[in-house]
């Protein structure tokens, strides 16, 4: 969320020159105006009702998670009771810090998002993840909500403030298709590693009745599953950039940090049926993921310094 508002964000619109009503009358760059402090609260928000789903997840999880990985945290080292207590003072602190934010914007409906998605983790433990694809939609749904989040709660003040105060409100859009490309592939490779993992923890999945992809359709059929879904990431990511972005330093970027990494996962899921070499897919997904993030940086080193090869 910090990279999305700062290096993406802050750095396009910092691009766009605007001509404030009681300035000189010279152009002068964009900035972001939603507060600091808003923004902190916005993340925490988040973070909170994460970590509420976490706490849950582990909760209902505590059978599967002894087959699977010979440990639990809930019910061991914490009792079941204050990690219940936990789930709930995180998520009541997540949806108050999200009205909270909502209403400084003007738009205190907008909290309705913290308490939808507090009770879509909840179900997702309950219920919804021990039903066939539709608990790995959901979490890679929600994931790619985060970077969605930044833009949803900066484009209204952005956009009031500079109705009122510049000439000619400036046109923003692409900041949005920007954003959304962060978050699309944030829900194509979450959904990828949840399959993954789900492969993973075949054991204690069928010894427990949850119908998980492998469960349902076989675990090669469920390999065919996550190896079109990174096929397709890779497409995307390319056609994008030949569409789109057509820099040396971008291809270069998502060559050498995510299209070859992403090739040896399906070599990894392909040509192996053991725990470990899943488990590595699986913690290789998840490095993938980060390096898909910090292309973030990359944005903004570019836009920063003019560099474009």
């Amino acid at each position: 969320m910090v990279l999305m508002r700062y290096a993406v964000i802050g750095s396009l619109i910092s691009k766009i020159g605007v001509i404030l009503l009681r300035g000189s009358g010279e152009e002068i760059p964009m900035v972001l105006q939603l507060p600091l402090l808003d923004f902190i609260v916005l993340v925490a928000a988040t973070v909170f009702i994460t970590a509420g789903g976490y706490v849950i997840n582990d909760y209902f999880d505590i059978k599967t998670d002894l087959v699977n990985k010979g440990k639990v945290i809930v019910g061991t080292k914490i009792p079941r009771r204050r990690a219940l207590m936990w789930h709930n003072i995180l998520n009541i602190a997540g949806v108050a810090g999200g009205v909270y934010v909502s209403w400084k914007i003007g738009y205190i409906q907008m909290g309705a998002i913290f308490l939808i998605v507090s009770g879509l983790l909840y179900f997702y433990s309950t219920s919804y993840k021990r039903q066939f694809l539709i608990g790995n939609v959901i979490i890679a749904i929600l994931t790619a909500m985060v970077p969605l989040l930044v833009v949803f709660y900066e484009w209204p003040v952005l956009y009031k403030y500079y109705t009122i105060y510049s000439i000619y409100p400036p046109k923003i859009d692409f900041v949005l298709y920007w954003v959304g490309g962060f978050a699309l592939f944030a829900f194509l490779t979450t959904l990828t590693r949840e399959i993954i993992k789900d492969i993973e923890d075949l054991e204690g999945d069928v010894a427990y009745g949850i119908n998980t992809v492998p469960v349902v359709i076989g675990v090669t059929s469920a390999k065919i599953v996550s190896t079109s879904l990174i096929i397709l990431t890779i497409a995307l990511l390319y056609l994008v950039w030949y569409l789109f972005i057509q820099d040396t330093i971008t291809l270069i970027y998502i060559t050498c940090t995510i299209v070859i990494p992403l090739l040896f996962v399906i070599y990894k899921v392909a040509s192996s049926n053991l725990r470990k070499h899943l488990h590595f897919a699986s913690t290789l997904m998840k490095i993938i993921m980060l390096a898909g993030i910090l292309y973030s940086v990359v944005v903004k080193v570019i836009l920063t310094w003019n560099i474009f090869l």
